[in-house]
């Protein structure tokens, strides 16, 4: 999180060289996003790894990192987030309306994902050519909130840097981007090396009553969902790796060959090629003889570390290996559920973090939509309800109901029985 004090805004002006300060501190960070995000797309330490000549050097990633964020991302948030103000319905609809317009569904699930790779997704608010209000999910490594140093931490202002391209498509500086509570300021910088702001137009109002760049934090620390477990992929890209390799050089084992030495037959190959052509050779003396030199292979050992490996990846992370043996089809519900007791632990961070976030965006959307003359939401009136994305046990929620019978009212009964549908 960056921060800085407040009392550098009293005045309502943002300093060029406040922005160029906190560029630099976002940049200062860039690696280790960059890291999180080529790891998710399948791109691990294990691909720089250089072997003698000769050697094999298969270089096996696994997706991992995909895994645990398409896990955890879509637990959290596969189902729609559902809202509901019985104090406010119709200034709620108008917002629901606007959502429905802009997808934010798909916006949310962009935001989960880009919080679980990188430790925090980061939401754009912008007005259409029509005066719609309209929402984006933007990278990570490309956008962020600075905040207050109170307690509070309330957000200052939102900064946007991305390429700046010619026509023939070579980048040629960076756009900046600065929101502020009520306006849009627009910069330019030459070189990320150099931060120089330049100014590339006047500024403009925004209407969102508050910065309207949103950072949807993972956790309080703002760490990924996979970052502590890399050291561990790392372990078995490795280990896999090595026991590829190790396979390779048993098929490519040497021939040693005791009491004599051979050499090109009539038609002129080689002994190496006389034992691929022929599958056989011809040794000149009856004391001599041949045999493989390779390397011995413990596969018991290696299968045991890949396993142990493996399940302290699931472990740590805390998303569960569903190929496991332990998630059979026949586990009650019960049983499911203290399996998936680590994962719903974390989720329920997340939610925390990824509510509180989806709340600045009601103010948002309630505060540009009142600019319109719809009705003005209380956002804070609003509650919302996380459904988390489980296959159903129909069999075993309709018995319940059968042994609910006579102890509910039929209305009670009729709720949880749609619920379950």
């Amino acid at each position: 999180m960056i921060t800085r004090p407040r009392e550098e805004f009293e005045d309502g002006r943002v300093p060029r060289t406040l922005i160029e300060s906190c560029l630099r501190e976002h940049l200062d960070g860039a690696a280790r996003l960059n890291r999180l995000r080529a790891y998710y797309d399948g791109h691990h330490a294990i691909e720089a790894r250089v072997r003698s000549a000769g050697l094999p050097n298969l270089r096996m990633t696994h997706a991992f990192p995909r895994y645990i964020t398409t896990m955890a991302a879509g637990y959290l948030i596969g189902n729609p987030v559902e809202y509901a103000s019985e104090a406010q319905p119709e200034a709620l609809d108008a917002v629901l309306r606007a959502y429905a317009a802009c997808d934010i569904h798909s916006v949310d699930a962009e935001l989960a994902r880009n919080a679980s790779i990188c430790g925090r997704g980061v939401e754009l608010m912008f007005a259409d050519g029509a005066a719609r209000p309209r929402s984006a999910a933007l990278d990570p490594r490309d956008a962020f909130v600075v905040y207050d140093d109170s307690v509070e931490s309330r957000p200052l202002l939102g900064v946007r840097c991305v390429p700046w391209r010619g026509r023939d498509g070579r980048t040629r500086g960076y756009r900046v981007q600065v929101y502020t509570r009520d306006r849009i300021l627009s910069y330019r910088v030459r070189s990320l090396a150099d931060l120089r702001l330049e100014e590339a137009g006047a500024a403009q109002p925004h209407y969102f009553g508050q910065v309207p760049l949103i950072e949807y934090w993972n956790d309080e620390s703002e760490r990924g969902d996979f970052e502590g477990v890399l050291s561990l992929i790392d372990a078995y890209d490795l280990l896999q790796s090595d026991r590829m390799n190790d396979k390779q050089q048993f098929v490519d084992a040497l021939l040693v060959l005791y009491g004599c030495t051979l050499e090109t037959d009539g038609r002129g190959r080689t002994p190496g090629q006389q034992l691929r052509e022929d599958k056989a050779l011809s040794l000149p003396d009856c004391d001599a003889r041949a045999e493989w030199l390779c390397k011995q292979l413990s596969e018991a050992d290696t299968e045991v570390l890949k396993a142990a490996i493996k399940a302290d990846i699931h472990k740590m992370s805390m998303v569960p290996d569903l190929t496991d043996e332990c998630f059979a089809g026949n586990s009650s519900g019960v049983a499911m559920r203290y399996k998936l007791l680590g994962l719903e632990q974390l989720t329920r961070i997340k939610e925390r973090w990824f509510q509180e976030a989806l709340r600045q965006r009601l103010r948002s959307y309630a505060r540009f939509l009142s600019f319109r003359g719809e009705p003005t939401l209380d956002a804070d009136g609003v509650r919302m309800r996380f459904t988390r994305a489980l296959p159903a046990n129909e069999l075993e929620a309709a018995q319940t109901l059968r042994t609910l019978e006579g102890m509910l009212p039929p209305e009670e009964l009729e709720r949880r029985a749609l619920r379950i549908g």
